[in-house]
Order: C-alpha cells, then structure tokens, then sequence
C-alpha cells in the first residue's frame, strides 16, 4: 500500500495557480477493507518554496486503518534534496499470498489474516549538474513542463543519484512472526520526461541495487536490483475528440542474486514485503498487490492516453472548488511474471496478463486515477494517485 503515496512530485507554487494547500475527504467500498472513509491533504512551500508535505488517514468498517505522512524535497545544499516516508497500517481479514501460494503457477490460494505493516524510508537525492540542473540549477529539477532531447543525460532531463535508508516490517495473526528488512536502495534515475503529471514524449529510466536485512546487525545480507524504462509518443489530436493521443510503454525487470547464497536451510532472501512482485498498483493491475512474488520478475505495460476535448468537470459543484485542469481516459494492457531463477525463456513462458481503463484527473497538482482492471483470474477497481508510470 505505500506505493499508492510514494514518488508524489509537488512543482514550487510559482508554477501555476494551485493552492498552496488542500484537503479533500473520501469514502470508498472494496471487499478487503469493506466501507472505508478518510481524508488527504497537501501543503506546498512548507519551510522552502519548492517543498511540501502530505498526509493521508483513513478508518474501514473492519477496523482496518492506514496511516500516511510525508515531506518532500527540502534542500539540503544546492545539489541535495531530502523526502521522507512514513507508512503504518493494520488490515483485518485481508488476503495474503505466502510462500507459494505467490508462485507463478499458484491457483489463486490465498490466506486470509490480521496483518500489521510498517514502512519508512528516508531519501537524499543528489541532482548531477547535467541536462536541465547545469541549465537552470535546482529550479530545473521542478519545472512542470519541459524541453526533452532523445540525446543523452548530459544534454537533457533531470538526473540524480538517489540513496535511501529504509525499514519496514509484517506482522501476521496466522503465525505471529514479524518479518523485518532493513537496509538502504541507491539509485540511478534519468527523468526525460516533457511533463512529471502528463508526459507526452521522452522517457524516463531507473536502474536500483537495494541491500537489505533483517536487522543492522545481521551478517546475513541479500541483494536485490531493479530496472525500468518508459518511453512516451504523442501522436497529437482527433479532430474535435481528443485534444491530446499518448502512447506509453513500460519495461520492467528485477533479480535477487543472493537468492541462492545458502547455508543450510538460510538463504539470503529478503522476506516476501521486501521481495520481486508483481500485482497492485503499478504492474499486473488486475491483481491483488503482491500476488506474485519471488527471486526475479518481467514484466510489459502499453496505455493509450487521451485527453478528451469534453471536460465538464469545472461545472460540477464543489468538484470545481479545486483546480483540475485536464481529465484523461486511459486503455492498458499488462503481461509478466515471476521466477525463482533470472532466465529470460522461463520469464517469458505462461505470462501472466491483466487489461483495464482509467480515468485520470490533475487535482491541484497531483495526479488522481481510478482503475478497473481484469486479470486471468482475478479483477481490482482502484482509486489512487500518480501515473503508473
């Protein structure tokens, strides 16, 4: 679930006519978390123009709670930004996919339990003097809306070495083992991107190595790396349809190398929270998060982007309160899986698949999307926040 709140990017107030903060109440009804009511807000330029913070609580009829709050992008020099994330969560009679009930192969098993989860992460980015920072210095982190080259990091986007101490930890009622990992993800990530809330064209691309155990003092380390690409191409208007055609494309790829470093019956594996996965809110939509994991995973996203030239939202009372700007409609498809062996045959045989619509809103700020999306044996309806990709 921390996923649905990380990677928020907040523009400096300057920018546009947002409001310089916002709440906004909500109720939803799933068949986890039952009928769940709660309330978000953001405040921008909180102790520097281009940080802000965010915070999100809410309570289910199961007894059920999330807990969320974060900072973003404080300066630390002219090169240096730190956020931070803080996630607490108790889900009732919520299903989880353990051991191999999270294979590739598994049919749908699942085991339903009280589970409580942490998560906090605490992230120093160094912005490399290159494309748009040697440019416009640290404001070019924070444009809304940029020039792209397909060239190279040196000429154009935002670059930056990101390192991130972290802790989390599951505690489930049906064994009443708590599951710790520990340790810090450094990062390499090339923003090409024209726009953070609705590119059109460039790309944007991550490569992570993440260390980890179940406490700082262990000798018992496990490795893990993570790559990502995402290419965007617009393909312009339709006529008096759609103001705007995207397609996106998204690569995704991880191994755990320490996965097979054994001795006796320990290996060096992080535990499942920390493990490759596939389903949730960013890969294999259509299923639950989490319902794959293991030692490595592929996985494939295409979406269909539209901005529709009909936009009535700005005449529905309070909606038009706040400022959405534009409303996207979305079609994706989706094709992965997981492994317990980094071989690219076995990655790409019995594929998992999931296909799904969206609509997509710019509130003031952030980017809001509702989901449906069905899988091969499973489907999901979910409302969160940020592009997938």
């Amino acid at each position: 679930m921390l996923a649905i709140f990380a990677s928020i990017f907040v523009s400096a107030p300057t920018f546009s006519k947002e409001k310089d903060s916002a709440f906004l109440p909500f109720y939803f009804s799933t068949e986890t978390l039952g009928n769940t009511f709660g309330i978000a807000g953001v405040a921008k330029g909180v102790g520097q123009p281009q940080a802000a913070l965010f915070g999100m609580a809410m309570y289910s009829d199961k007894q059920s709670y999330i807990g969320f709050l974060s900072a973003f992008n404080y300066a630390l020099s002219e090169s240096v930004l730190f956020s931070t994330q803080m996630y607490q969560a108790q889900f009732n009679e919520n299903p989880y996919y353990l051991g191999a009930q999270g294979k590739n192969n598994s049919a749908g098993e699942k085991t339903v339990t009280d589970g409580f989860e942490q998560n906090y992460q605490f992230e120093f980015k160094y912005l490399l003097p290159w494309g748009n920072v040697k440019k416009h210095g640290m404001l070019g982190a924070f444009q809304p809306q940029r020039e792209v080259q397909f060239a190279s990091p040196l000429e154009s986007g935002v670059s930056s070495i990101v390192l991130t101490p972290f802790y989390s930890s599951r505690e489930l009622n049906v064994d009443q083992v708590t599951e710790k990992a520990t340790g810090f993800e450094l990062s390499f990530d090339w923003d090409n991107r024209d726009s953070v809330r609705n590119p059109t064209q460039g790309s944007h691309t991550s490569f992570d190595v993440t260390i980890g155990a179940d406490s700082w003092q262990s000798d018992e380390l496990w490795s893990k790396w993570a790559f990502q690409n995402s290419q965007y191409y617009a393909l312009g208007p339709l006529g008096e349809l759609f103001d705007q055609q995207v397609i996106a494309f998204d690569f995704y790829t991880a191994d755990t190398p320490s996965w097979n470093q054994c001795s006796g019956s320990d290996c060096a594996r992080p535990p499942e929270q920390e493990q490759v996965r596939l389903g949730g809110l960013y890969r294999l939509r259509g299923y639950t998060g989490g319902r794959f994991h293991g030692r490595s995973a592929v996985h494939y996203s295409a979406e269909y982007r539209v901005l529709p030239d009909w936009q009535p939202l700005d005449d529905i009372p309070l909606i038009n309160y706040y400022d959405l700007p534009w409303w996207q409609w979305v079609l994706f498809a989706e094709a992965g899986r997981v492994a317990d062996e980094y071989d690219l045959r076995a990655l790409h045989s019995d594929m998992k698949w999931s296909l799904g619509g969206a609509v997509r809103f710019q509130v003031e700020g952030i980017v809001v999307r509702a989901e449906l999306a069905q899988g091969g044996d499973e489907g999901t309806f979910r409302i969160m926040i940020n592009q997938p990709f």
